[in-house]
């Protein structure tokens, strides 16, 4: 398989369309061999535009998802960012590609640490791995310049928000099938601009914290 071509494709066909226009990400998404990151099995698939299963029963986002949502991160060269679900790693090597330092956080420590062999393969070198749960706030090197959560949550992580530096930014995808909505908080303060970035339907991250949507009958 050619997949150099396939990730070309991949730009040109689902990226760009899907309103990713930054420079920056889509000279990323042509350099990231995305094809590193999955199991000899998923390979002929690394660059469809479908969610891909991870060992651990977790998943790797639409290629197209992650785009857009660090798009809506606004990042800069010296930005400090945390990741919240390490996962296969596809999003932080496009982080690292976007900022200066990136923390990534996962529950799992062996599914990490198939990603760490990945990226360090890779030469990512500007990324610090934690074990723990990020969605509870575990995550260690606060404030952050801009934060990615890569998975659905029910609930927006208000602990996650107070983690930012004045002016920073997070993405999270909130919600049920379904729809969910992908949306950007902006700290100006001691209060937070929101923005819906799109409509969606991703997994959902693990957490002890992340209660359950409410669900009312009338």
């Amino acid at each position: 398989m050619n997949f150099e071509k396939a990730r070309f494709n991949m730009v040109e066909q689902q990226i760009r369309p899907w309103d990713v226009l930054d420079f920056g990400i889509l000279d990323a998404l042509g350099d990231i061999p995305r094809e590193a990151f999955v199991s000899d099995a998923q390979k002929p698939y690394a660059y469809s535009d479908k969610t891909l299963p991870l060992p651990n029963g977790g998943s790797m986002l639409e290629p197209k998802i992650v785009a857009r949502m660090i798009q809506g991160l606004d990042l800069q060269p010296a930005d400090n960012v945390l990741e919240i679900g390490t996962g296969s790693g596809y999003a932080a090597a496009l982080l690292c590609k976007m900022a200066a330092n990136v923390t990534t956080i996962d529950i799992d420590t062996a599914q990490q640490q198939r990603a760490q062999a990945v990226l360090d393969s890779l030469g990512y070198r500007n990324i610090t791995y934690q074990t723990g749960d990020g969605l509870a706030g575990e995550a260690v090197g606060a404030p952050f310049d801009a934060i990615y959560i890569g998975g659905g949550v029910n609930n927006v992580p208000e602990n996650l928000l107070q983690q930012l530096k004045n002016g920073g930014r997070m993405v999270v995808v909130v919600g049920d099938a379904p729809v969910q909505r992908a949306l950007r908080f902006v700290r100006n303060g001691d209060t937070f601009v929101e923005t819906t970035l799109f409509d969606t339907l991703i997994p959902k991250l693990s957490s002890k914290t992340d209660a359950p949507t409410a669900k009312f009958s009338f």
